[in-house]
């Protein structure tokens, strides 16, 4: 049985994933308000339960790219936490950047199959934006906590109790409507 290649399944996530970036950051920047969800890993978590974690690591690494190159042409205040481009970034920047993105890409899809049934799905769209959550604020909080020149406690909860539960939220209930329709569209 010859194995099918699935570039094309990683084109279309990854320029759906550009035109989220593009849309939510251009978004977040003109509406004065202060949180602003990263919403990119729902195609990451989408594709891992839907083609495998192969396809979601590539995913997963390429939103990675995606995150690096915007924090090191448009900085911001915290682009040295995701990039060693810019002041206060280290190579740790790319540990930040990449290794969580990287497992968004696997955690959703053995969630899903370990309890494969809808409930396994809003648990593998809530897992695959905790995942982010977790692995970038630990990272953060391990690796940069002497560079904030404030309470890194605080701004971590602060990020936690705000974005964090929005992120999930969305990822849960977009990956449960989502990946059903997807899964009837692939057979």
């Amino acid at each position: 049985m010859k194995k099918q290649s699935n570039i094309a399944q990683i084109a279309i996530f990854f320029s759906s994933m550009v035109v989220i970036h593009v849309l939510s950051s251009s978004l977040f920047r003109l509406l004065p308000i202060p949180i602003s969800p990263t919403i990119v890993h729902i195609p990451v978590i989408i594709a891992s339960i839907i083609y495998g974690p192969r396809v979601g690591i590539v995913l997963g690494f390429l939103m990675g790219c995606i995150s690096l190159i915007s924090n090191t042409v448009q900085p911001l205040p915290s682009s040295y936490l995701f990039s060693p481009f810019v002041p206060n970034g280290n190579l740790l920047s790319l540990v930040i950047t990449f290794a969580p993105r990287i497992l968004i890409g696997v955690t959703p899809f053995y969630t899903y199959k370990f309890l494969n049934n809808r409930v396994g799905l809003f648990l593998s769209g809530f897992v695959g934006s905790l995942t982010n959550t977790v692995f970038v604020l630990g990272a953060i909080f391990l690796f940069f906590s002497g560079v904030y020149q404030g309470n890194i406690q605080l701004l971590l909860a602060g990020i936690l109790t705000t974005n964090s539960l929005l992120e999930m939220t969305i990822s849960t209930v977009l990956t449960a409507a989502i990946v059903p329709k997807l899964e009837k569209l692939r057979k």
